[in-house]
């Protein structure tokens, strides 16, 4: 930065779980705030059918293992995990007739 050149560094695995292991703690944390949250009847079956993870974090290595044994809930990659979001928004507005009371505010 002194210099203004581009220079070249070695950053290791050990130096990326160290950036990312507070963040991705506060995931975890907020996983296990709103599963205390969560009404008996579902949790029952969060807990008998685990947690399927979406999204890019979801993908880091180990990361859906890290969530098992963080929260004691077995968590999976969903397949496409990067596109999920978008693919069921999608569906929801092919079929928003179908949807739409569940999408409507309480």
């Amino acid at each position: 930065m002194v210099t203004g050149l581009p220079r070249r560094l070695k950053i290791t695995t050990e130096d990326v779980v160290e950036a990312l292991t507070p963040n991705l703690n506060k995931i975890i944390q907020m996983v296990k705030n709103v599963l205390e949250e969560v009404p008996p009847e579902l949790s029952s079956d969060i807990i008998d059918k685990g947690i399927v993870m979406t999204g890019g974090t979801s993908m880091l290595r180990n990361f859906d293992k890290l969530m098992t044994q963080q929260t004691g809930i077995p968590c999976y990659v969903a397949e496409d995990a990067l596109f999920c979001v978008t693919k069921g928004t999608g569906l929801i507005l092919e079929n928003l007739d179908a949807y739409k009371r569940s999408l409507e505010r309480s």
